[in-house]
């Protein structure tokens, strides 16, 4: 009985588990069938809005600003060259590089020993010279006085003659008296022929006498001028540069002693597109006498300089593309022949043009607008000139707010979310250059630095050192100076 009550027991409890898992896969069954008989409608699409940053077009006259790189070079630059050769027995105390010298200054006197000893030669042959000239002109007179005596000679002989004719006519003189009378009188012309033959031998004498004279005349002035040429003088004010001779050395005819610089009369040289130089070209094709502004960066300090284009080069070079311009600069102080500057030209003005940040555009010209409903449109414009990170452009976009960054999500129809300038940056930055307090270790290395910078002008060293001498300094002059000292 016992075993046959579990056994029923045991039956019970396995009946009731199967039941209960049929029961639950009958729920589940049921549950995914209801899960896929569901019609589930999908969620209502929306559209994109992106937000960008705009700005108003306004139309304005700009005047654009051409910039390159040129080389400061000095308009008066010559090279001393010994005119002899000799010896170098004197030398000035300027004549070393960076000398500064004046008009007329000795610079250089070779050993004038053998030009002096042609000169002495030179003014002997004139001298001898000059004697035989006054001895072809005695010579001369002596002739003519000799001509004229014959001549007034052969006229008393042949007076005698026509006298002793008449005689003998009258039948009171002899044929022999005749023709001796004659005699003497053709004996006479034949000495004025003599005499004239003289005469002319003397002009000769005179003429070889004068052109002698000449050519001695011309070697002395060659031997005085090879004398003069042993002192080697500074033609105008200016600064030497590449000295190459000492005192005491052999120099050969034409050799390069040095380079004399006008450091005050200088020149910029830049080279621009062909583009470019057919802008600074007038009406008549003429080269503008445009505007320059010459700027050298000087530790912590920008030296500029103004100027005033002068002309272009008249071939383009070999290699080289573009046009080599040149410009006059006015009060250049610390700038010196070789710096490499950076230079601003202005170009001519610009009517009805629109500045805009050089990402508003596109490589197919294009900028994006807004309409009324801030939906974009493409925009065609005109590129005139890249002024840094702006662009200077020509369009029917007056007054329109343009995308100022595009990007490859944005295109015509998109709507978008205008956002205008930031004031809060406007406000935030600041209305002058940042400045900085120093401590005494740091402002003496600086201060030691650009006393010991040989190559800055002084009357930029002093700014600078007045500038750091006061409480607080510009960090940007800081940063620069302490950039060139590697800290």
């Amino acid at each position: 009985m016992r075993f046959l009550r579990q056994t029923m027991i045991g039956l019970f409890l396995a009946s009731v588990a199967l039941g209960l898992l049929v029961y639950a896969a009958s729920l589940v069954g049921g549950a995914v069938q209801e899960r896929l008989a569901d019609d589930q409608a999908a969620p209502p699409a929306r559209e994109r809005v992106f937000a960008v940053n705009v700005i108003t077009a306004e139309a304005e006259d700009i005047r654009p600003v051409l910039q390159t790189y040129g080389e400061v070079q000095s308009r008066r630059l010559l090279e001393l060259r010994a005119a002899v050769a000799g010896r170098v027995v004197e030398l000035s105390e300027a004549f070393q590089d960076g000398g500064t010298v004046q008009a007329g200054q000795v610079l250089v006197r070779l050993d004038p020993a053998d030009a002096q000893d042609a000169v002495e030669r030179a003014r002997n042959d004139l001298a001898d010279a000059e004697a035989e000239e006054r001895d072809a002109k005695r010579g001369l007179i002596l002739a003519q006085d000799e001509l004229a005596a014959a001549v007034e000679q052969s006229d008393l002989r042949d007076r005698a003659f026509n006298r002793q004719s008449d005689l003998a006519g009258r039948g009171v003189g002899t044929a022999t008296a005749t023709e001796t009378a004659e005699l003497a009188a053709a004996a006479a012309r034949q000495a004025v022929l003599s005499r004239r033959l003289a005469e002319a031998q003397a002009e000769v004498r005179v003429d070889l006498a004068a052109t002698r004279l000449s050519r001695s005349r011309i070697a002395l002035a060659e031997a005085e001028r090879r004398l003069a040429d042993t002192t080697i003088t500074a033609p105008f004010d200016g600064t030497l540069s590449a000295t190459d001779v000492v005192e005491g050395r052999l120099v050969s005819a034409n050799e390069r002693l040095a380079e004399l610089i006008d450091p005050d009369d200088l020149e910029v040289s830049f080279r621009v597109s062909t583009a470019q130089y057919a802008r600074l070209l007038g009406p008549n094709n003429a080269l503008l006498r445009a505007d320059v502004r010459a700027t050298l960066d000087v530790a912590g300090l920008d030296l500029e300089a103004q100027g005033r284009i002068t002309r272009a080069s008249a071939a383009a070079g070999a290699g080289a593309t573009g046009r080599l311009i040149f410009a006059t600069l006015t009060d250049a102080a610390g700038f010196k022949p070789g710096d490499f500057v950076t230079v601003r030209v202005q170009e001519p003005m610009l009517t009805d043009v629109f500045r805009l940040p050089a990402s508003a555009l596109d490589a197919r010209g294009e900028v994006l607008v807004l309409d009324d409903e801030n939906r974009l449109e493409a925009a065609t414009v005109d590129l005139l000139r890249r002024q840094g990170d702006d662009v200077l452009v020509r369009g029917q976009i007056a007054g329109r707010a343009v995308v100022r960054e595009r990007s490859p999500l944005l295109g015509a129809g998109i709507a978008v979310k205008p956002i205008g300038p930031r004031e809060a940056d406007d406000v935030a930055a600041p209305a002058g250059p940042e400045m900085l307090e120093l401590s005494d270790e740091r402002r003496a290395r600086l201060v030691a630095f650009v006393q010991s910078n040989t190559r800055m002008p002084k009357a930029a060293k002093d700014r600078v050192l007045s500038r750091l001498a006061e409480p607080k300094v510009p960090a940007r002059m800081v940063a620069r100076i302490e950039s060139r000292m590697g800290g």
